[in-house]
């Protein structure tokens, strides 16, 4: 009898993807109050390797800042970023002169393309409590016709993304299609914008106690689920634990019999690019000679320069959720 799981892995960091996904991690910091100037309310002497600190079984890490948690300034070509924020914010500042806050549920959308500079900031904007942080982000690959797309960046607003409400689940669709309802437009260069590569980010969580049906795929894709967060599930005769990817059977609707706590998961699916893949850091192109023309560009020209006053560039504590785009345009929420 043909089986629904094809395979399960333990979720590392970052995890494990397949084809058109380069990359994808899961950040779940519990930060505490802020210090009125954006970093943490706690001594960062201790035990911390500040611009460095990953280590795993702290409560929550600075990354690369100093003061302030986050990625400051660093380089993308020849991929897109997709950043979830469903707890917490990010402050997005980059070479193009696009800026954002954006958090609690909000997502965003950025081609790197030939080449663009950004930073990811963390900023702690509550003094009088913690200040949790939950961001997904995901690395989907371009195909070499669109690796020197122009650089784009989109915010897509908690308010406007589509979420389907089942009877045992709630999916929210960040990219593509679930039954009948589709996502918000992607970026236009995008592997996800043809609707043929069916590409699917859909955040699902399911009731506990139930069971949930994830509706099969419509073509040959990679199909993996993300089981981050929950207590145990069961996948035909399979008893999966939290903390494991799922690969499925595209072709086949699968039912999932839920644990005793909430089940949540990432969906990540798309048709293969298909194509090599040569990554070095930041860069992502197809060979080992482009990588290298990519690394002497950015030496050159910096991907237009860093137009900000500081490398960790973070927003106005006080300001609220906002996207300035290259062209002026601001969005306020």
């Amino acid at each position: 009898m043909k089986k629904s799981v094809k395979q399960t892995f333990p979720l590392s960091i970052p995890w494990q993807t397949l084809d058109p996904f380069l990359f994808s991690v899961y950040h779940l910091d519990n930060y505490p109050k802020g210090n009125g100037e954006m970093g943490p309310d706690s001594s960062l002497l201790q035990d911390r390797n500040l611009g460095n600190d990953f280590d795993p079984s702290h409560k929550w890490r600075m990354y690369h800042g100093q003061t302030i948690p986050g990625f400051p300034y660093h380089p993308h070509r020849g991929f897109e970023t997709i950043t979830i924020v469903n707890k917490g914010f990010c402050d997005h500042s980059d070479s193009l002169g696009a800026a954002g806050r954006f958090g609690e549920g909000d997502v965003q959308w950025m081609t790197a393309g030939r080449g663009v500079q950004h930073s990811e900031m963390f900023p702690l904007l509550k003094d009088d409590e913690e200040n949790t942080l939950e961001l997904f982000q995901i690395w989907l690959n371009l195909p070499k016709a669109g690796k020197f797309a122009d650089p784009h960046f989109r915010m897509l607003w908690n308010e406007d993304i589509p979420v389907v409400e089942e009877q045992n689940a709630k999916i929210k669709i960040i990219a593509g299609a679930y039954k009948n309802v589709a996502s918000l437009d992607p970026a236009p260069d995008s592997w996800a914008a043809d609707p043929k590569n069916e590409v699917a980010i859909w955040n699902i969580h399911a009731r506990a106690a139930s069971e949930y049906v994830l509706p099969k795929a419509n073509t040959a894709v990679n199909r993996v689920l993300y089981f981050y967060d929950g207590n145990d599930i069961q996948i035909e005769d399979k008893k999966i634990n939290p903390n494991f990817g799922i690969v499925l059977d595209p072709s086949r609707d699968v039912n999932i019999k839920i644990g005793s706590e909430t089940a949540h998961f990432m969906l990540l699916q798309g048709k293969p690019i298909g194509e090599p893949v040569a990554k070095y850091g930041p860069f992502v192109m197809n060979t080992q000679a482009e990588i290298q023309k990519a690394m002497e560009e950015y030496r050159l020209t910096q991907f237009g320069g860093w137009p900000w006053p500081y490398p960790d560039h973070v927003h106005e504590k006080n300001r609220g959720r906002f996207a300035l785009y290259p062209d002026g345009n601001l969005e306020k929420k």
